[in-house]
């Protein structure tokens, strides 16, 4: 019968259909919702940084490629929630660009979205590290767990500018890629198995995303300048052994152009590509008598 619900994957066509209605939605939200849910989403984030960082801990025996595996498999808790339970994420927003492109959202409300969500972002992702912080939690296995954390930070907070850059294009390249393809998605599962090998190779290769470093560098400074001298000692390292990681550090060497790349990456190299390939109206073809009058 033809009105027989499929169950089959929607295409790519329908799914930047999808893609264009969703962002007029999010550009169109109430801005205390929008707000809300930003900061949901980047609570989400951290969970999956959480999570990453404590299955890092102690892994140093293992090989890097498999290290940086593990610890990109369970980092992609964060994104299911946001794409599940329901949150405003940055770096997904991007894709709104395709409505913007489409004539369906205006620059200002692009602009709004992106500004509101990513303040929302901010503000869970350092309050979950707040919270982390105040759980001690970074003193666990041993001090493994905050040992981890520091040198995440740390790293972080020493890149290069064009670096940081480049890592942020393809980081947000794949999580667009992998929110691209939960459009594509009629269950839930279909939805969680979209975003797990995306996500997964985007941390481990070691790209850079601004949401989750709003989690991972802010936790490493909280430990630095709060850690009590036991973990320390527990460690056999020292707050100086983190030269890198400073707030100054964190905004302008990481932050910035890993959110300059972020968008790039996502909006430009994403979005539009498909909003050129599948909304773009074509450009209608002059009549051939008309172009026979003006050869003349």
């Amino acid at each position: 019968m033809s009105d027989q619900i499929s169950i089959d994957a929607i295409l790519p066509p329908g799914m930047a259909a999808k893609a264009e209605d969703l962002g007029v939605k999010k550009a169109n939200l109430n801005i205390l919702n929008m707000f809300v849910l930003g900061i949901l989403a980047g609570a989400f984030i951290a969970l999956g940084a959480i999570f990453c960082t404590t299955v890092l801990a102690g892994t140093s025996a293992l090989p890097y490629g498999i290290q940086r595996l593990l610890g990109g498999t369970v980092f992609t808790l964060g994104l299911i929630l946001v794409v599940v339970g329901g949150a405003e994420l940055f770096t997904g927003n991007n894709l709104i660009l395709m409505a913007f492109a489409s004539g369906k959202v205006s620059l200002a409300a692009l602009l709004r979205n992106w500004v509101v969500v990513y303040t929302g972002n901010f503000v869970g992702s350092i309050a979950t590290a707040i919270i982390m912080f105040l759980s001690t939690q970074y003193s666990f296995g041993g001090g493994a767990v905050g040992t981890t954390a520091l040198a995440i930070a740390n790293s972080k907070s020493g890149l290069d500018f064009i670096p940081a850059v480049a890592l942020g294009i393809m980081c947000n390249a794949l999580v667009c890629l992998a929110v691209w393809l939960c459009y594509s998605a009629r269950s839930t599962t279909d939805k969680i198995l979209s975003i797990i090998p995306p996500i997964a190779a985007f941390v481990a290769a070691g790209f850079e995303h601004s949401v989750a470093n709003m989690y991972f560098i802010p936790i490493g400074l909280f430990i630095k300048a709060g850690a009590p001298a036991e973990f320390w000692t527990a460690i056999g390292k020292t707050a100086g052994d983190y030269a890198n990681l400073t707030w100054a550090n964190f905004f302008l060497k990481n932050l910035l152009p890993v959110t300059i790349g972020n968008i790039i990456g996502g909006a430009f190299m994403v979005g539009l590509v498909y909003w050129f390939i599948y909304l773009r109206k074509p450009v209608a073809a002059k009549p051939a008598v008309e172009q026979l009058q003006k050869s003349r």
